[in-house]
This record gives structure tokens, C-alpha cells and sequence, in this order.
């Protein structure tokens, strides 16, 4: 049986109130790798879910491969499974293949001649070439230590993992099956970059379907053959042909267009309200006619005046219907505003660091922050990024000299971020926060960070990455002098990330960057400086 395709009809989905699918229709041919992406809640999850079963639509239709496996960010095992029980259960389908092969064998042995059973074996020995099962085996040690966990013990008890090595476990047993349809939810989630890469390589290897959901812009450039925009659009969710380089090409160009449109429209509006406008004085009653205007007037006058007046209600008729059907203003990408200290001194030295120490988590010989600077902190897991951060911000008790300007005005983006108000909603923390003549100025709804219908939430109902999301409209509205942000593209889909790396290059003042974001990383223009743990310098 040759590979089938994932096909979804006008799928409909909504939860609680809000319509999460309106109307999305997929077509996934073998070979096709897709990409989704949008903002947190487009509905990218809630459409993989549904693609794989695990969800009901309210409307609409899916037909999908049987051998379908899906990867959800929950994890989907008990803590009580060992490691071997999950490798025997991703390698069963492999066995069960081979077993049902030598059988086919065995009977084709006896009957040569028969047709039936030839077919039988036919369709099995395909089956096992597509699934490579005579190398499954091998190939379940080279996944586990792609990702790695190779050096982890098979008995080990899935209570006794992290919580990222148990999601990466449960990656490799979907991809130790090897299925016709591949449906993942942020699978790199948990990864590192050689891990992420492998995971690429593995996935553009692949001869069936796969659908991922991802904020990773360099994964989304490495494997994808289509990406699908699920963000609200006037025609609904838009299909891009190519990678995610591609995507930002088309998009570009879309919004350009979008651009000149508007333009050209605001035009023809501005030339059709001049129009009326003086042919209505023209034929105002009350106009009088001067000298030169009068010779011949009385003979012809009614029929002049009646060709005016058709052409004001011929100009206000366009008028009305432009005006009522005119395209919206593209909107404007984030920008950080201008702060009051945008005159300083250039170069002028914010603050430095000497012989810094956080016992058993950070050390910093030497450094220093301009008031231009843009500086990125690299490092792997657990090397002092964050603490570096949290020192930086005065957040962090620590040994060592810490020298700061005067009155330096410093925010930070953290990774876990909390409110001391979760009864306010976010709207009411964004005013008070900031102050009327700010907010108003710069309002919650122009930056695009918070969904309209999250807005009016208590910040005790958002999720981690709304809190964030709102932490960070706080600085873009009033931005610091030195802007220390932790992991800011988390929870930012990858339009509202490009977004934010192009305003952070252009922002008054210094910034000072954490990230495991391949793709920001890959494109930095700034400094950077790498941490070593406690041997970070």
C-alpha cells in the first residue's frame, strides 16, 4: 500500500465561546512537511488535535493515514513505565511486521501459484520496506542518542526523568515507529541545538506526511515544504509554498502590496472629497457668479448646473462606497517608544561588573555595558544566562564590584514573571502601571503582545505566556535604559518575533539578551558574550 495523504475539510472547533476553527481545510500529500504557525490561541494545537483524532470538530471532516502517530506537549505515559517499556511498545508495529512477513513467506513457499497469497506477501514485504523494520532496532539507539538520551539506563523508571527528558523520550518512540503521518506539538521544545538539527534531518527523511506546530523559526527553515498562517486574514488561514525563509519573503511582499493599497486608496478617497466638495460650492444656491462667469450663463445655466450636480452625486456616491468598504491600515509592527533619556551621551558607560560571583551558579571576571550596546548571552543550560540577568537587574544578591550610572533605569523580561495585583485584568495593570498619559499614548491594543479577548482577563487567569507578553508591553511602552530580556521570543509567535528583533535593533537605550533561539541567534548583529557556568568570564 502506497503512502495516503491527511486531507481536513472545513473544520469547525470552538471552546467555550470562542471559535478557534472557522472553516480550515488542509490537504497533506506523502512528502509534505507542515508548518504551523500564529499566535498563542490561533488554534494550532487545537487543529492538531483534531487532525488526529484525539479531538471531535464541530463541523467538518478529516480523513487521515491509519498508521497516524501525534506527539502532544503532555506527556502520555505513566511514571511508573520503564524506558524499556516504551521502547518495546515503539517497536512493536516492527515486529509484529516482520512476524506477519515470515508468515506470508511460509505460505508463499507452499503455494507458489496462488495469486492471493503472493499479493498478501507483496503488500506485507512493502509495508516492511516503508517502515524499515529489519532496522528498527539500530535505528532506536541512534534516535536515543540523537537526543540525547543514549547514556540513560533502559530499567530507569520514567519518575525518575526530568521533565524534558521524559518529552524527548516520548519524540523518539514516535519517530522509532517511523509512521505514515507525523503530527508534532513544539517538539523542540526540549531540545538542544544538535538534538533539533537531528530531529530535522530525521524528519526531512521521512516519506509520509508531517504536520508540526512550532515558534522555531530555524527548525521551520530546515524542514518545511509549506507553511500555513493561522493568524486571523480576510480569506481565512493562508498557505505559503517553501520554508520559513520563503514565508518571510512572501510576507514582506504582502505587506507591501497590502501597503500600496491602503495608500492608493487614502488617495482616491482624499481626491473624491475634494471633488464633491467644490462641485458642491459650485452648485451651492446661494453661489454668485462672477463677472466672467455670467456671459452666456442664463441659456445654458440650468443645463451646466444639472451636469454639476450629477457629478456630485456621482463623486459622493463613490465616496460613500469607498468609504464604506475601504481596507483597514496595515498594521504597525512593534516598536519600542522613545524614551526620555534618548539624548545621553553616546557610548556613555551604564554599568559595569568586576570579579563577580553568585556561589555555585554564576562567575563574571569582567564587564561593561554602554549605553549603545546590544549584547547577547549565550551559553547551555544551567551556564549563568539568567543569573547573569538577575544580577544585572539587582535582583540577585552577589560578590564582587557591581558599578551602575546614577539613577540608571533598568527593566528585565524574566522567564517566570508574576504581577503583585492577579486581581486587576491585564488592561487595568497596563494603565496603572504606566500612568493615563502613557497608556493612552501608547495603547495596550496597538502593540499587538495581548489578544483582544485576553485583555480584560485577571492577570491571575492569564497563562505564563500572556503574563509575559504583558511584562513585555510594559517595557516597549516606557523602555528602560538598559533592557535586560530573558528569553524574550518564548510564547511569541515567529511574525511578532521578527518584529521584536527588528525594534530591538532601532530601541533607545542598552539591551542586554538571553536566548536559545537559533534563529535571532544565527542573525545577531550585536556583541555577544559566551557563559561558562562558573568559569564564565
Amino acid at each position: 500500500m502506497p503512502e495516503t495523504a491527511l486531507i481536513a475539510q472545513d473544520l469547525v472547533r470552538t471552546l467555550g465561546t470562542r471559535r478557534v476553527l472557522d472553516g480550515v481545510s488542509l490537504t497533506a500529500a506523502p512528502g509534505d512537511r507542515i508548518g504551523l504557525i500564529g499566535e498563542n490561541g490561533a488554534g494550532k494545537s487545537t487543529l492538531l488535535r483534531v487532525l488526529a483524532g484525539t479531538d471531535e470538530p464541530d463541523a467538518g471532516s478529516v480523513e487521515r493515514p491509519s498508521d497516524l502517530a501525534f506527539l502532544q506537549q503532555e506527556m502520555v505515559y505513566d511514571n511508573k513505565t520503564t524506558i524499556a517499556d516504551v521502547l518495546d511498545t515503539a517497536l512493536r508495529d516492527a515486529r509484529e511486521i516482520i512476524a506477519e512477513l515470515d508468515r506470508a513467506a511460509q505460505e508463499l513457499s507452499h503455494a507458489p501459484e496462488d495469486h492471493n497469497v503472493l499479493d498478501a506477501y507483496t503488500e506485507c514485504l512493502a509495508r516492511a520496506q516503508r517502515h524499515e523494520v529489519w532496522d528498527a532496532d539500530r535505528r532506536a539507539a541512534m534516535i536515543l542518542g540523537g537526543l540525547g538520551l543514549g547514556h540513560l539506563q533502559h530499567e530507569r523508571l520514567l519518575s525518575s526523568l526530568s521533565g524534558g527528558q521524559r518529552s524527548r523520550l516520548a519524540l523518539a518512540a514516535l519517530m522509532i515507529r517511523r509512521p505514515s503521518a507525523l503530527l508534532l506539538d513544539e517538539p523542540t521544545n526540549h531540545l538542544d541545538d544538535e538534538a533539533a538539527s537531528f530531529l530535522a534531518e530525521y524528519l526531512c527523511g521521512l516519506s509520509g506526511v508531517v504536520v508540526v506546530a512550532t515558534h522555531d523559526r530555524a527548525f521551520l527553515d530546515a524542514v518545511c515544504t509549506d507553511l500555513i498562517d493561522l493568524d486571523p486574514a480576510l480569506d481565512g488561514p493562508t498557505r505559503y509554498g517553501g520554508n520559513y525563509t520563503a514565508y518571510l519573503l512572501q510576507k514582506r511582499a504582502e505587506r507591501e502590496r497590502w501597503q500600496r493599497r491602503f495608500d492608493q486608496e487614502q488617495e482616491d478617497l482624499d481626491a473624491l472629497r475634494y471633488a464633491a466638495g467644490v462641485s458642491a460650492y459650485e452648485v451651492a444656491p446661494n453661489h454668485v457668479k462672477r463677472d466672467n462667469e455670467k456671459m452666456g450663463y442664463g441659456h445654458a445655466g440650468g443645463r451646466v448646473q444639472n451636469q454639476i450636480a450629477r457629478r456630485v452625486r456621482s463623486a459622493t456616491r463613490r465616496l460613500d462606497k469607498l468609504e464604506r468598504d475601504q481596507i483597514e491600515q496595515p498594521p504597525k509592527p512593534l516598536r519600542f517608544s522613545p524614551g526620555v533619556f534618548i539624548t545621553q551621551a553616546e557610548d556613555e558607560i551604564l554599568l559595569s561588573l568586576r570579579q563577580v560571583r553568585v556561589p555555585g551558579r554564576m562567575t563574571m571576571d569582567s564587564l561593561d555595558i554602554s549605553s549603545t550596546d546590544r549584547l547577547l548571552v549565550i551559553g547551555a543550560n544551567g551556564a549563568g544566562k539568567s543569573t547573569l540577568l538577575a544580577v544585572l537587574a539587582g535582583a540577585l544578591d552577589h560578590t564582587g564590584t557591581l558599578a551602575r550610572k546614577p539613577d540608571l533605569t533598568i527593566g528585565l523580561l524574566a522567564q517566570d514573571t508574576a504581577f503583585d495585583r492577579a486581581d486587576r485584568t491585564a488592561r487595568e495593570i497596563y494603565d496603572l502601571t504606566l500612568g493615563a498619559e502613557i497608556a493612552e499614548k501608547v495603547p495596550l491594543d496597538s502593540l499587538g503582545l495581548l489578544a483582544v479577548w485576553d485583555q480584560d482577563k485577571l492577570v491571575g487567569e492569564l497563562s505564563v505566556g500572556q503574563r509575559r507578553r504583558l511584562a513585555l508591553a510594559l517595557l516597549v511602552a516606557r523602555p528602560p535604559e538598559l533592557l535586560l530580556l530573558d528569553e524574550p521570543t518564548n510564547h511569541l509567535s515567529p511574525s511578532l518575533c521578527e518584529e521584536l528583533e527588528d525594534a530591538m535593533g532601532t530601541g533607545p537605550g542598552a539591551i542586554v539578551l538571553a536566548s536559545h533561539d537559533r534563529w535571532l541567534r544565527s542573525r545577531w548583529q550585536g556583541k555577544e558574550v559566551r557563559m561558562h557556568g562558573l568559569e564564565a568570564g
